[in-house]
């Protein structure tokens, strides 16, 4: 076994246990943890925009990522989603200003466009974890809703780690080339089985238990759909790393690479869950 593969599995180990006990605390915990992950991301995002020569508005996409999950739970208890529609409008607005007090010299037109997608994709994104976890029947069902939010997590871990086995057993054809050297069709669906073998035993064995019963063509449809999206996730965020010509987005994981790596498959996920669930009448 290399030792890359070695801190790889030391890391994944420790932070895959904090990332379900942070689930099952839920609230500020949660949404504060991924305020964190969002500003990183953002960071990594503003990298790779600067080694082509834009300037992005760094310190107000940061404020944008850091609010986005701390709003979301906020308004979970309001029917009136009005104040963060102004709080949007107001974030744009500031940016705006910024951008014009730069001048034209600067690109605004190019450092808006970077600053405002930074936090809508490492951020917005990921707060649909706690749409999920803190979904309607959160506070009667609360052990039911930390499931139903471990879910697809699970799902992406097993396909993920399915996919891998599968592209180094088997190889053959490429599924992205030029995006994802690595990547094979041999591998993609060895993910997709995965998914779905982790999703239809995840129902018996967890949400049966917390009394939270999926159908089987539910379970499948979970399955499928969740690891398809982890798997454009995946291939999405590698469209980023070949334009700027990096193999990791950084290194502030060791043997992971950085936040964009850990969580790409998660930025499509955990939107694609949460209309599912919603879907089901679930959350």
């Amino acid at each position: 076994m290399s030792r890359n593969l070695l801190l790889r599995i030391a890391v994944a180990v420790p932070a895959i246990a904090g990332a379900v006990t942070v689930l099952w605390l839920g609230g500020w915990v949660l949404a504060g943890v991924l305020a964190v992950l969002g500003v990183l991301g953002v960071r990594e995002v503003y990298a790779f925009a600067r080694l082509q020569g834009i300037e992005p508005l760094e310190w107000v996409g940061f404020i944008g990522a850091a609010t986005f999950p701390l709003a979301t739970y906020w308004a979970k208890d309001y029917a009136d989603w009005e104040p963060v529609v102004y709080g949007g409008a107001a974030w744009l607005l500031v940016a705006l200003v910024v951008a014009a007090a730069r001048g034209p010299q600067r690109h605004p037109l190019t450092a808006l466009a970077v600053t405002t997608f930074g936090p809508l994709y490492a951020s917005a994104l990921l707060a649909f974890i706690v749409a999920i976890r803190h979904g309607p029947h959160a506070d009667a069902h609360p052990r039911g809703s930390v499931a139903l939010a471990v879910m697809p997590l699970v799902v992406t871990w097993v396909c993920d780690t399915c996919a891998m086995a599968a592209g180094t057993l088997v190889g053959g054809a490429k599924l992205a080339p030029v995006l994802s050297p690595r990547k094979t069709w041999a591998g993609a669906i060895g993910g997709m089985v995965g998914g779905l073998i982790a999703a239809l035993a995840y129902g018996p064995l967890v949400l049966d238990r917390v009394a939270l019963r999926l159908d089987v063509w539910q379970l499948v449809t979970v399955g499928l759909v969740v690891a398809l999206a982890a798997q454009v996730g995946d291939v999405a965020e590698s469209l980023f790393k070949r334009e700027v010509g990096v193999k990791d987005s950084s290194s502030i994981i060791p043997g992971h690479g950085g936040v964009l790596d850990r969580l790409d498959a998660v930025y499509f996920v955990a939107p694609v869950a949460a209309g599912l669930f919603r879907l089901f009448g679930l959350a």
